[in-house]
């Protein structure tokens, strides 16, 4: 694991105050000191929430956060989990003098929705404590990595960064004792690791069930109860997932991209790669280079 540390005035490069910030990405991460009276002192409204989830670690001071009818106050080695269409509506807490904390909004890969179901909920804002000052020091160098990387125009940056997000979300997943009873169902698990090792082929749902020993209609059940989508739309999303990386990470062509990650029809693949990503596979790739170049 890399061990990213940020001091204060490191910590102010990667806030509001410094830059801005777009949520049009599977993944941004940031700083927010807040203090009486400052630039960021304002309650952030959102009625209708966002796309993806929000994960918040309060850093020092304290956060006031209305949950329902109902306010709820995150201090110091507290963590929020927003998930989507959840209303945010928070801020410095008055009694306090601040409220700096960490933060990362991300769209989940589908294998970790069951990691991001936590024991203690008000409203739909999940929520946590860190045991002690170990665990807290662990998870402040998780985001902090997280950050980093986000912040970073290098080859694997995104890649780099979610890795570091999805040991924020298993670390925090395993100090929940409750959920943790109601894990994915293993068979499931198994089937999402077959699909993913043979991603280029086209696979039936009998294929799929052999593997498992269950029939079509019970895997296809089982899987749409665990995973909230078909088998499918869940193989295109991890389909995508890999059609990014290629294109960040090697000089494949378009079409050898499509048929590596399962598509014959270049201009079917990019027709779903744009559905997923707004942008044609193209266009994606001249934005990470021109990113890399600055």
């Amino acid at each position: 694991m890399m061990d990213v540390k940020f001091d204060d005035s490191e910590m102010v490069n990667y806030s509001p105050l410094m830059r801005s910030f777009t949520f049009n990405a599977y993944l941004v991460a940031g700083f927010t000191p807040i203090s009486r009276g400052s630039q960021l002192d304002f309650y952030i409204n959102r009625p209708q929430g966002m796309k993806g989830y929000i994960l918040n670690l309060t850093l020092k001071g304290c956060g006031r956060i209305k949950a329902g009818e109902h306010y709820i106050h995150s201090q110091q080695n507290e963590i929020l989990l927003f998930p989507p269409g959840v209303p945010h509506f928070y801020g410095r807490a008055e009694h306090s003098d601040n409220w700096d904390h960490l933060w990362i909004y991300f769209l989940p890969r589908p294998y970790w929705l069951d990691w991001l179901r936590w024991d203690i909920n008000h409203h739909g804002i999940s929520r946590m404590v860190l045991p002690d000052a170990a665990a807290s020091a662990a998870m402040k160098s998780l985001f902090s990595e997280v950050i980093h990387h986000h912040s970073h125009a290098e080859t694997l940056s995104e890649a780099m960064a979610m890795n570091a997000l999805e040991r924020v979300i298993l670390s925090c997943f395993k100090a929940q004792p409750v959920s943790n009873r109601n894990a994915a169902d293993p068979r499931i698990n198994t089937l999402c690791q077959y699909l993913n090792d043979h991603i280029s082929e086209d696979l039936k749902i009998d294929d799929l069930a052999k593997q498992i020993f269950l029939s079509p209609s019970r895997v296809a059940h089982l899987f749409k109860s665990e995973m909230n989508q078909t088998i499918f739309a869940w193989r295109e999303q991890q389909r995508v997932t890999r059609a990014r990386s290629l294109l960040q990470t090697t000089h494949l062509s378009v079409s050898h991209i499509a048929q590596a990650v399962g598509y014959d029809d270049s201009l079917y693949f990019s027709r779903i790669f744009r559905q997923h990503c707004g942008i044609s596979p193209r266009e994606y790739r001249k934005k990470f280079e021109t990113m890399n170049s600055l």
